[in-house]
């Protein structure tokens, strides 16, 4: 184990004495937050044995990746997007750091620019509603 830092009680600063849920004084004081001796409190581990993933559902993901489901389900067919999975039969999550990552990835990607479509090649010419033609 690493050694254990051993910190003054003169160097502490502590917020004042708590009581418990019954009122009681514990007798105890809390130091203040963003203290070094409030970080080296047990409920604050360093490093947790297991990494805290969150996980975000639908509605999330569509205000962080703002595409069409139909193009975000195309994506992930191809392998291309952050696969879902199921929590329960009826809840589909994504991980949020794979997507994340995917953004990430994609903003580092260079810009290709993409082929226009040829338009002498349409059948038919567009024409806007209420262009004035009768």
């Amino acid at each position: 184990m690493p050694p254990c830092s051993v910190l003054m009680e003169s160097e502490v600063e502590y917020l004042p004495q708590t009581s418990d849920a019954a009122g009681v004084d514990t007798g105890r004081s809390l130091p203040l937050p963003g203290t070094e001796a409030y970080e080296a409190l047990p409920q604050f581990p360093k490093r947790s044995p297991l990494p805290f993933r969150r996980t975000i559902r639908r509605h999330e993901l569509r205000q962080i990746v703002p595409l069409a489901e139909t193009t975000i389900y195309e994506l992930e067919r191809r392998g291309e997007f952050p696969r879902r999975f199921n929590l329960t039969p009826r809840c589909v999550v994504w991980d949020l750091a794979e997507v994340e990552a995917w953004i990430e990835e994609r903003k580092q990607a260079p810009r290709i620019n993409a082929a226009k479509p040829d338009v002498h090649l349409r059948k038919t010419r567009p024409v806007r509603a209420g262009s004035g033609q009768d």
